[in-house]
């Protein structure tokens, strides 16, 4: 059974991700993109659907038939399990799995280290995954597991179950023999072949590959798992220890580029960190989260497939990324920008493949019993076909910070630019499906005229400029008074007087948190009594127990679903940390540091966060981790460092009292 959705750790290769949970199994891995079908799919159904365990095996002991004897493997750095030896029952059977005592990532890295302390000793098991532009263009993805001895002497269990195809598929099974007179372990079906490499020997047995083996203090017995296309030749045996070292390099290298160093730095890092990770290295593209199908509602059909490139997801990432160092990054998701729309910015998609396909045909696994009984289980996204307008916004907006910061100029990405606006002109006035995709009815949703504005707004800016890029034929005076004329709309059609506040779309009486957006992009100024009165009219009405912020409300008056769908959500945390921002911006500082420090403290022991909280059971849901979570922790960090260090020293007691009296950006 898989376990919570916070229970999980990160480690991938910035082509790919894996999540481990607390008990050593590897549960979800999509190999060899964020989007190719799961080897292990035991996150979304039961250990038959794929897992790899690697944990001790000392709960239940029991006498169990030996397999048959083999070549001993790593003599003299690890007890190989002979045919005389106790064995423990499979995991799945009468030997519950045992979660760790303790995990940590090393320093700032993906490199997972989680240890365990039993009767016998203490063991550690280090997994992460190479970053394949580590090993160049031809690459394959590898998941390496080591088994590090650290006190005592402790039975292990390694517990490998491949299932193809999202859990669908046995492959075929079997051992290669080498020239020393060693043996791998390769498992096919159709394209995909996956190698396991092992310094214990390994049996077979209910279609799951084993091996048992003892680890004493200062032993350290690594595995390997590499995909490769089925038709090549076999993968290189890798190097553990010299992976690990490179791979930790890297991860440190790039995480002391971060020019921020204000009193949120852990928490700051560690969201880079994970977006990074959620990078497609070849294109830049970067994914919302590497998962498909956690559900938003426990037992629910609220389950998308979250593998894909959203151009507002990616947008405000590279938006972080610039504001805290990382142009690289940024650059290159421009081009991936620039590769995806390519001549056709008419038809701009909300949402396309990491390397810019633009089918994401969504369908149903029907075989997979969904995380927690939650269905369907859905790959592809069909939210891809919506009108969002709000999207050309955040593009333009994100461009816009490129050239601000000083990113290269690209005269296509300015040509673009220009395009997208041309089409803005015609079509603003249409209604649209919004921010939040939902399935219901086309509306003229505020959040997408206000961003329609901005849009517009940022182009201006940049024209004025840099006037000699300015088409002819009076399209800049053009655009200024279409800028007044969509802010103008906005104010009498999408604002209620009686109430003061914006509601959710032209017309109606529902409150949206996107709203919150509003001062935070400039259409109108934080101490406007209409932002004020919808920060705090989105406090009363869409606030949880806990102060967090929902999206917006799935039921009317009569309890009828508003989206088109069944079920409700959690707590949205992007809207959460944007309200920080929003309390922060009209002065309510101390009540911003203290919603922060909340939501801070939702993250798992590892610093990563899910798309929602469920207030009722108090656990993070939706795809984990998420990227438009941990960007906005990312933006409200900067702005409160921002406030200026008086707050901090004026603070003797509370969580405030421990950051620096100094902080800088």
């Amino acid at each position: 059974m898989a376990g919570r959705i916070e229970d999980y750790a990160l480690i991938g290769d910035m082509q790919t991700a894996a999540l481990v949970s607390r008990d050593g199994a590897v549960d979800w891995l999509c190999l060899p993109r964020f989007d190719s079908p799961a080897v292990f799919a035991g996150l979304l159904g039961t250990d038959e659907h794929g897992f790899w365990r690697i944990g001790p095996a000392e709960a239940v002991v029991t006498e169990l038939p030996a397999p048959a004897a083999t070549t001993p493997a790593a003599v003299g750095r690890v007890r190989i399990a002979t045919p005389g030896d106790l064995r423990v029952p499979p995991p799945t059977a009468a030997a519950p799995a045992l979660p760790a005592d303790r995990r940590r990532y090393r320093g700032d890295s993906l490199i997972l280290e989680q240890e365990w302390d039993t009767q016998g000793g203490t063991v550690r098991v280090i997994d992460f995954m190479p970053p394949r532009p580590l090993a160049g263009r031809d690459a394959v993805p590898q998941v390496i597991r080591i088994v590090e001895g650290v006190a005592g002497a402790v039975r292990m269990r390694s517990a490998l179950r491949m299932r193809f195809s999202y859990g669908r598929i046995v492959p075929w099974v079997h051992r290669v023999e080498q020239a020393d007179g060693g043996h791998r372990t390769v498992a096919m079906a159709g394209p995909d072949s996956v190698w396991l490499d092992g310094e214990a020997e390994t049996y077979g047995r209910d279609l799951t590959t084993y091996a048992d083996f003892t680890v004493r203090a200062g032993d350290r017995i690594a595995f390997a798992l590499t995909w490769q296309a089925s038709h090549l030749e076999p993968p290189d045996v890798p190097d553990a220890e010299a992976m690990l070292d490179a791979t930790a390099d890297f991860w440190h290298d790039w995480a002391d580029q971060c020019t921020y160093q204000g009193p949120y730095r852990e928490a700051v890092v560690r969201s880079l960190i994970t977006l990074k990770g959620l990078t497609y290295a070849p294109t830049g593209g970067i994914v919302a989260a590497p998962t498909t199908s956690l559900p938003e509602d426990i037992g629910g059909e609220r389950n998308w497939d979250y593998r894909y490139t959203w151009l507002r997801d990616a947008a405000i990432t590279l938006s972080s990324l610039l504001r805290t160092g990382y142009r690289e990054e940024a650059k290159a998701w421009r081009e991936w920008l620039l590769r995806a729309v390519a001549g056709d910015p008419e038809n701009l998609q909300i949402m396309y493949g990491i390397a810019g396909e633009r089918e994401l045909n969504e369908t149903s696994l029907e075989w997979l019993p969904g995380y927690e009984g939650s269905q369907p289980v859905r790959v592809g996204n069909g939210a891809a076909g919506q009108l969002q307008l709000d999207v050309y916004g955040e593009v333009v907006e994100a461009l816009h910070l490129a050239h601000m910061t000083g990113l290269v100029r690209n005269d296509h990405a300015h040509h673009l630019q220009l395009r997208l606006i041309e089409y803005l002109e015609d079509h603003w006035q249409n209604p649209d499906e919004g921010i939040w995709e939902v399935r219901g009815p086309r509306r003229h949703f505020v959040h997408s005229k206000v961003m329609a504005w901005v849009a517009v707004d940022r182009t201006i800016k940049l024209l004025e400029q840099t006037p000699d890029d300015a088409p002819a034929d009076g399209h800049l005076e053009r655009w200024r008074e279409l800028r007044d004329t969509i802010h103008r709309d906005v104010c009498e059609k999408g604002y209620d007087p009686e109430r003061n506040t914006f509601t959710q779309y032209y017309g109606g009486q529902e409150l949206d948190a996107s709203l919150l957006l509003i001062p935070q992009v400039g259409f109108l100024p934080p101490d406007d009594k209409r932002v004020i009165g919808t920060i705090e009219a989105i406090q009363r009405e869409l606030s949880t127990e806990d102060g967090f912020v929902l999206r917006y409300p799935t039921h009317d008056e009569t309890g009828n679903n508003v989206d088109g769908l069944s079920g409700h959500e959690g707590a949205f945390l992007a809207c959460s940390f944007w309200l920080a921002d929003d309390l922060a911006m009209i002065g309510r500082v101390q009540e911003a540091r203290e919603l922060f420090d909340r939501l801070l403290s939702l993250r798992n022991d590892l610093g990563l966060l899910a798309e929602e909280w469920d207030p009722r059971l108090k656990r993070q849901v939706g795809n984990f981790p998420q990227a438009f979570s941990h960007v906005p922790l990312i933006d409200t960090a900067l702005r409160l460092t921002a406030c200026g260090a008086a707050y901090l020293s004026a603070q003797p007691d509370g969580p405030a009292a421990d950051r620096i009296e100094q902080a800088t950006v």
